[in-house]
Order: structure tokens, then sequence, then C-alpha cells
């Protein structure tokens, strides 16, 4: 299986309805997929996981590999669940934020579906900065979801 992005999104093809969702494996991650499920199902259409590292020391071969062992298995439970769904681990030195609004664009998403952390009352009024782009600049309805 490969996790590298294709040229053109095979979903936008179609002509369907797609969701986008932000993945980190983290509860945040988690939660932002398990509503992505939830709303592909509903509306029987096609998810595009992504999975976006900006690379770097942080991301180290071992990590990398972790990593595309993670989205190997969530393919293989979206699958076995009958969700059509494409997986992209991007790693190109981007923000998150860029690729999750590039590939909504080239999907043509009618959703992208994101995972937000739980904040104190003073960090309410500052979301994540990957956040608050993806909520500003998005070219479709954005589904932030508390982890």
């Amino acid at each position: 299986m490969s996790l590298t992005p294709p040229q053109v999104c095979p979903v936008a093809r179609r002509k369907q309805v797609t969701i986008v969702v932000g993945f980190v494996p983290t509860k945040e991650g988690r939660a932002a997929l398990a509503r992505a499920i939830d709303e592909a199902t509903l509306r029987r259409t096609p998810l595009v996981l992504v999975n976006s590292h900006r690379g770097g020391r942080d991301f180290d071969g071992q990590e990398s590999a972790r990593s595309e062992d993670e989205l190997e298995r969530l393919q293989a439970d979206l699958a076995a669940k009958g969700i059509e769904a494409e997986v992209r681990q991007l790693v190109r030195g981007n923000e998150p934020a860029e690729d999750l609004i590039a590939i909504a664009d080239e999907c043509g998403a009618d959703m992208i579906v994101i995972g937000l952390r739980r904040r104190t009352p003073v960090g309410k009024l500052i979301l994540g900065s990957n956040a608050q782009r993806i909520l500003l600049d998005a070219p479709c309805a954005v589904l932030a979801v508390k982890g």
C-alpha cells in the first residue's frame, strides 16, 4: 500500500460529497476521526484522512515508520467498516493547515473535520494556529470536534 498522495484526488473525479479529516495520533485526532467516520457513514461518502508533518529532527525514520504503520492499520479498519477511504501521509515542510486546506480544495471537499484540545478559560480566547487558519481559510464547512 502506498501512502504517497496522488496527483489528482480520486474522489474528486466522481463528483461525490467528500469529507477530509486531519488526523494525528492523539485523543483529539482520534475524536476527529471518529466523528468523520460517523459523517461519512451517515452521508455514504468517501473519506480522505490526512496526516501532515512538517518534518525535521522530531520526525525521523523511526517515527515515520511508526506513523505509516498506524495509518495502514487505520486504512484497514476503515475498509473493514465498509468506508471508502484514501489515506495520505504528508511530510513536506508545510503546516498541517496548509495541507488540509489544499487537499480539501483539490478534492472539492464538502467538509473538513479537525480535533481541538480542551483549553482553559483564558486559552479559549486563542485557538491553535492550525485550527484558526483552517476555520478562516477552508474552502468548505469545518467541523471542529473536542478531544
